[in-house]
């Protein structure tokens, strides 16, 4: 059988090197011939992805039965019917991306075809045909930023066999010779993201396994190829999860790079009858308690790694997860979410994976019990840790993470914390910026050399978040932090890579205490020449300033006292973050940096310590102890 020439150039071989190369971890070993034979075995006949006939009937008999589906069902059918007015989409580019186009695509395709199946509503087939049709016929699907053709080719896979039944052959073949020639063969020179260790690797293998799984009779050959590439080349992003299930590019990419990642192994299983060894990837499930536990009781993401505050949707493959594990507790920060649909006016944000939430959620689904877990730490290139006193929404939480500033979407934030109490979000994060707003002004956003365009972007840069400021001076962008103590309710990260050249050792410690309070504690040295260190973090609580280094923050009708215990005498100040110092930067409506400084003396040990109290002074704090101890 014919091997397409590009595809010589990235041979199985070369490609688990590379996988164990860049992630040390076993990866699947799978031959071209095993995958060719399934392919061969596979019935030529429509819908065949996640939801062949049989399954089709069992979800419509589970439907009858369960209130819960039938929510999501009128839910789903709701959003097919606000599509039915719109027009299909155009080629339009934001930028160099085709980015926004593909989703609303996706997004249409997957909610108008699912609804189409479930209740047989003529109006939902047309106006699905006319999305996929007008997709179709665009010149491209911008393979200059591959994301954007993953997306689509996950978009019309999806609608050419699900819709397949009810479509003429011209409209067949029309899709077809789309999904082939703008999608599949595209990846076959526009495939760099095969090596990516990042979520281009995991939305690109994703969708290009749609696409060919989609298409496998009539393109034997070529799907035999690009099937057995992705599940040959999607470990060496997966090897990212590993070891304990934490997710370097955090909460936002999270929900990118895995739904694609758990579409990759659902199309293989519900077509080919396995998912060849990915699922049991080190760190794979047991990312989904990485994702329990990064968001806040507030409601918010830890939202480190051009992530939003987000948290407060529903993520679908949440559900695959807890139905793989057989664990509902996972599913704690989801429930409600469901809940929420009850009423159809309530505004949320719609995934556009979001009908696939119906064939993922488990056919036994109580509602889950508190997870028993209060703390969580995982490791990797990007550790991160979260202690919360119960799981409740009034309860303390703070997270906190090391890493480093080198990494995919990273900031220069290593060592920085948010922190909620009382249902409010204390420390905060001013997130990302959009991309394109800079971009257009030619900032040079993705060059992560120290002194490149990035690094001035004031949220990506140092000013703008939680951690020490020393003269001013962003992180070392290829230094990395670690943590050196994770036990329930305190971490301590060693930052002092990330502070090479201006301090000596330094050391950060973050601990959730028994009343509730957190404590914040830095110990530095300084080198051959004064230091002056700024802490800092932002708020969208007013604040005032007080006396004997305390202020008191207020925000929707509840308080905190922020208090520095160490240096005895520090003066609170607030720094601005809006307008912030560069007209290419974004405005930050309501949030401000309070925080203090302090001049440090040559090769001299300090220590800062900060309380962040609750509803306002706690007596009798907890003595301070040294980090080395904790």
């Amino acid at each position: 059988m014919k091997i397409h020439p590009p595809l010589r150039l990235l041979t199985v071989a070369l490609l688990l090197t590379a996988v164990a190369a860049v992630s040390g971890q076993k990866a699947p070993v799978v031959e071209r011939a095993d995958v060719a034979a399934r392919l061969a075995a596979l019935p030529p006949s429509h819908p065949r992805l996640l939801l062949n006939p049989a399954a089709e009937a069992a979800l419509k008999a589970r439907i009858a039965a369960d209130p819960i589906l039938q929510r999501l069902q009128a839910d789903l059918v709701a959003e097919a019917d606000r599509q039915l007015a719109t027009k299909p989409v155009e080629r339009v580019l934001i930028g160099r991306r085709l980015l926004d186009t593909s989703r609303t695509a996706l997004s249409r395709v997957l909610h108008l075809a699912l609804a189409w199946r479930l209740t047989g509503t003529p109006a939902y087939l047309e106006r699905a045909t006319a999305e996929l049709t007008a997709i179709a016929q665009f010149t491209d699907w911008n393979p200059s930023h591959f994301l954007d053709v993953a997306e689509m080719t996950t978009a019309v896979g999806f609608g050419y066999d699900w819709l397949y039944p009810a479509l003429d052959e011209p409209t067949r073949a029309l899709l077809r010779t789309a999904l082939v020639g703008k999608g599949l063969k595209a990846s076959l020179t526009a495939n760099g993201w095969t090596t990516n260790t990042n979520n281009w690797n995991q939305v690109c293998n994703g969708g290009m396994t749609v696409g060919a799984l989609a298409v496998a009779e009539s393109e034997p050959a070529l799907a035999a190829n690009l099937i057995t590439r992705a599940i040959n080349t999607v470990p060496v992003s997966m090897h990212e999860f590993a070891p304990d299930g934490a997710y370097p590019e955090g909460p936002g990419y999270w929900g990118y790079g895995t739904s694609f990642n758990v579409v990759l192994i659902s199309a293989l299983e519900s077509t080919l009858g396995t998912d060849f060894g990915l699922g049991a990837q080190p760190g794979f499930l047991a990312t989904a308690d990485y994702y329990l536990h990064v968001v806040g009781p507030s409601g918010y993401f830890f939202n480190y790694s051009d992530a939003g505050r987000g948290g407060q949707s529903t993520s679908p493959a949440m559900f695959w997860f807890a139905a793989r594990r057989h664990e509902p507790y996972l599913l704690w920060n989801q429930w409600p979410a469901l809940e929420a649909r009850a009423n159809p006016r309530s505004a949320r944000a719609r995934d556009r994976l979001d009908p696939l939430l119906m064939l993922w959620l488990a056919p036994d689904h109580p509602a889950p019990s508190a997870p028993a877990a209060r703390s969580w730490t995982g490791g990797g290139p990007n550790p991160v840790a979260f202690h919360r006193g119960a799981w409740d929404r009034d309860t303390t939480f703070v997270a906190f993470k090391a890493g480093s500033p080198s990494l995919s979407h990273a900031h220069m934030d290593a060592g920085t914390f948010v922190m909620d109490a009382l249902g409010v979000r204390w420390a905060d994060d001013l997130g990302s910026q959009d991309y394109n707003s800079l971009e257009s002004k030619g900032v040079d956003l993705w060059n992560r050399a120290q002194t490149s365009d990035r690094w001035k972007v004031f949220r990506i840069g140092a000013a703008s978040h939680n951690i020490l400021l020393v003269d001013g001076r962003g992180q070392v962008v290829n230094g990395k932090a670690a943590f050196t103590v994770a036990k329930a309710g305190r971490t301590v990260a060693d930052l002092h890579e990330i502070y090479a050249g201006q301090l000596g050792a330094a050391q950060r410690g973050v601990a959730l205490q028994a009343d509730g309070t957190v404590r914040v504690q830095d110990e530095f040295t300084t080198l051959e020449t004064p230091a002056e260190v700024r802490w800092a973090m932002v708020t969208r609580a007013t604040v005032r300033l007080g006396a004997s280094g305390t202020a008191t923050l207020e925000q929707g009708g509840k308080t905190l006292t922020l208090r520095v215990l160490e240096p005895a005498g520090a003066t609170l100040e607030i720094f601005p973050t809006d307008p912030p110092p560069s007209p290419t930067d974004a405005a930050n409506p309501g949030t401000r940096l309070v925080g203090f400084r302090v001049t440090a003396a040559p090769r001299a040990s300090i220590r800062l310590v900060v309380q962040l109290e609750p509803r306002g002074p706690h007596p009798n704090p907890e003595a301070v102890q040294p980090l080395r101890v904790w």
